[in-house]
């Protein structure tokens, strides 16, 4: 019984080295994070490149807020002279004239002075400042000339390329102003360009009922969307693509790695984050070459 027992606890040499690095090991994992501060110094923050921001932010708040060294007003006056008006090239006195405060006079000529433009109703009530109850005395009173307003859509039966449509171009569909303009713009410049109409139901705001008022103003010619060399593109730059997450994206280039170059959507199959509907999304726009 005592020969079994101390043959049960005895150990080999190989043992008794295996046994003596893995303390070693646990040594110097304990012992990194006090070594790692030992040799590491620590960066001293310099508070002056902030300070100077600030300064900055505080100095263009002021010029928004203050004229001729006297603050910007937010009194109204108590009873508004209201007649049509083209809210474009406005003065501020007319503005005032309209019911609004002296600050937000000063912010629609700031807006106006970097490029700004107002091309319908709507454009007047997403200035900042303009409130709810501002808009509605306002709204019937706009008067854009004839002219002016109908020159910014497109004919009837006109049709618009989406893909080779720039921001003005975009602006002539009808039903769609400025802002929605932007937004296409920029889901166009991320994907490489629509491959299908139906696309534009992806971008916000533009719902069933959107789409259909729009649907017969445009086109697209998928032969012209910017497509995705996937054998040769960097991380950073497949994460702008909106059709793919961060983990999907990283999955995609972590198979390449391993496994080569993709032959065809057909090797994509393989890895399991993507399922047939991205497959399908994706498709139009890799190039496997």
């Amino acid at each position: 019984m005592k020969a079994h027992i101390k043959s049960y606890l005895s150990i080999t040499k190989k043992e008794w080295n295996g046994m003596v690095v893995m303390i070693i090991l646990i040594a110097l994992i304990l012992a990194a994070p006090y070594i790692y501060q030992m040799f590491r110094k620590d960066n001293t923050i310099n508070f002056k490149d902030f300070d100077k921001a600030i300064a900055q932010l505080n100095k263009v708040q002021h010029s928004k807020d203050y004229i001729d060294n006297k603050p910007a007003s937010d009194v109204k006056i108590l009873h508004p002279v209201m007649f049509p008006f083209n809210p474009n090239n406005l003065s501020a006195a007319q503005w005032e004239q309209l019911g609004l405060s002296e600050r937000q006079a000063n912010i629609i000529k700031h807006y106006e002075a970097k490029g700004g433009k107002f091309y319908n109703k709507e454009d007047v009530k997403k200035i900042y400042f303009i409130t709810d109850s501002d808009y509605k005395r306002l709204e019937p009173f706009i008067n854009f000339p004839l002219a002016e307003y109908t020159s910014k859509k497109a004919k009837p039966g006109e049709i618009i390329e989406l893909n080779s449509a720039d921001l003005a171009k975009l602006t002539e569909i009808r039903g769609i102003g400025s802002s929605f303009a932007m937004r296409i713009f920029r889901y166009r410049e991320r994907l490489g360009g629509f491959y299908n109409k139906e696309q534009l139901k992806e971008i916000f705001g533009i719902d069933s009922l959107k789409y259909a008022e729009i649907k017969d103003e445009v086109s697209v010619n998928p032969g012209v969307i910017t497509k995705i060399n996937i054998n040769t593109v960097s991380f950073n730059q497949l994460q702008v693509f909106p059709y793919l997450g961060y983990k999907q994206v990283n999955a995609i280039i972590q198979y390449r790695v391993q496994h080569g170059s993709y032959a065809s959507i057909a090797d994509m199959k393989n890895i399991a984050i993507l399922d047939n509907l991205i497959l399908r999304k994706i498709e139009p726009y890799l190039n496997f070459k």
